[in-house]
């Protein structure tokens, strides 16, 4: 991830800096395109989204149960069922209003 930001800073740098016209962000936009399209980056790409499409109900549970934590900690005086059905309705309403149909 360092290594990508520090590659994406170069070539704005090159880009911004360049007195050679627009020969260097043709030649770039170029290089982005066939990167784009090759193989392997799209094979990762996908790998990338069935991770996060498998680990997204994981996480999810995380996050309710960390919720469910900390609700009973600010409403100690309320019961525990009272805070149970607050924040399944808090996760229904995320789940509700999530985005729609297959990831790209």
């Amino acid at each position: 991830m360092k290594r990508l930001l520090i590659v994406t800073a170069g070539a704005v740098g090159f880009l911004l800096g360049s007195r050679a016209g627009r020969q260097p962000y043709e030649q770039f936009m170029r290089t982005i395109g066939q990167l784009k399209d090759d193989p392997r980056v799209q094979e990762k790409a996908q790998q990338g989204v069935q991770l996060v499409r498998e680990q997204a109900p994981v996480v999810a549970e995380k996050v309710a149960d960390a919720a469910r934590t900390a609700t009973d900690k600010v409403t100690s005086h309320s019961t525990s069922e009272d805070a149970d059905a607050r924040v399944e309705e808090a996760v229904q309403y995320q789940k509700d209003h999530g985005p729609k149909g297959p990831l790209p």
